[in-house]
């Protein structure tokens, strides 16, 4: 495995007159609070406990952030690649930084999308649904792994595929898309009944 983790680094900020640079630690304790905006107040403090413990919690969805599901299969029949950090080097080029969570234990990776997507993209989630994809939103729960859980680290860990550069940064509906239609053509036939 290479021990070289440069490519785990949150994107530069280029310094600019009028552009204020904040270190890693403050984007990454500004993306969690934003994160935890998603919970009423008394249930913060569970959900960091949680992080404490167990490196993940429960985070509700359809408020600030919506999340497609992407099978794993979809991403290697599009890639070839199987190796879990090269996956996730893809995704972090192709979806241009923005968020991504993976469950190896399901072998699912979790885009993390405008809160309206599942409303706006109505007619494709029926397409991509024979293909294990969804957009999961009001009413779901996802696995949200603590934001320094930023590489593979055992089998069955959630962790960040491609990190929050900073609160409310999403991934675009369009790129996500895109992604799962090269994927669509690259998935083997399935079986006709």
């Amino acid at each position: 495995m290479n021990s070289d983790h440069s490519h785990l680094a949150l994107r530069p900020i280029e310094a600019a007159p009028g552009v204020l640079i904040h270190p890693t630690a403050d984007r990454r304790l500004a993306s969690e609070q934003w994160l935890l905006a998603t919970l009423p107040a008394p249930s913060r403090d569970r959900a960091r406990l949680e992080w404490d413990q167990y490196q993940v919690t429960l985070l509700p969805l359809g408020t600030l952030f919506s999340a497609v599901r992407i099978p794993g299969r979809l991403l290697v029949a599009l890639t070839g690649i199987t190796e879990a950090p090269k996956l996730d080097q893809f995704l972090r080029e192709t979806l241009d930084g923005g968020p991504v969570i993976c469950d190896p234990r399901f072998r699912r990776y979790y885009a993390l999308v405008p809160a309206s997507m599942p409303r706006t993209c109505h007619q494709a989630l029926d397409d991509w649904r024979a293909m294990d994809v969804d957009c999961l939103g009001r009413g779901s729960y996802l696995g949200v792994p603590r934001v320094d859980a930023v590489q593979w680290t055992r089998p069955r860990a959630t962790y960040w595929s491609a990190p929050m550069d900073s609160p409310s940064t999403l991934c675009s509906p369009v790129e996500v898309a895109r992604l799962i239609a090269a994927g669509r053509h690259c998935m083997p036939a399935e079986p006709e009944a």
